[in-house]
């Protein structure tokens, strides 16, 4: 089992907007940046833990938890004029960007902040931390998930 951290701004997909889906479920589509895309395709799996964040808003932090219910397979969005996520150089017979589905686990009383992950001794080699990160999916260690499950209780 790995853990991940996946970016979503809450204007255009929050952890409400995941509880609000059918069976709390969701295809975790759009991603178009090839070291995430390989992410998804290759090393991203059934059984994962993610957390999910919120980004470009007031605070940014993580929101709560999802798992990871169906390994990576080609982003159909790609394919989609109407879509926003549309790229014309993806086609099904040779895909370009993937995604996998994730499912809700659970949402946090109080967001964790970027502040407070920034500030805390045993967070402070998180990629989210870095500055000019901007991947929207990026690993997490055993002890950030533990240190950051313990901040969820708080």
């Amino acid at each position: 089992m790995h853990y991940w951290l996946f970016k979503s701004e809450p204007t255009c997909f929050s952890i409400d907007d995941l509880s609000r889906r059918p069976q709390q479920v969701t295809c975790w589509d759009g991603v178009r940046n090839y070291q995430v895309r390989n992410m998804l395709r290759d090393e991203i799996k059934v059984g994962d833990w993610v957390f999910f964040y919120h980004s470009s808003c007031n605070p940014p932090g993580i929101a709560g938890i999802m798992e990871v219910i169906k390994n990576g397979y080609p982003d159909h969005t790609a394919w989609d004029l109407h879509s926003d996520h549309y790229d014309p150089k993806s086609t099904p017979e040779n895909p370009r960007w993937y995604m996998v589905d994730v499912k809700l686990v659970s949402k946090f009383s109080q967001v964790i902040t970027l502040d407070q992950i920034k500030n805390h001794p045993k967070l402070k080699k998180m990629l989210i931390t870095r500055k000019g990160n901007r991947l929207s999916i990026t690993p997490v260690t055993v002890e950030e998930w533990t240190t950051l499950l313990a901040l969820s209780r708080i």
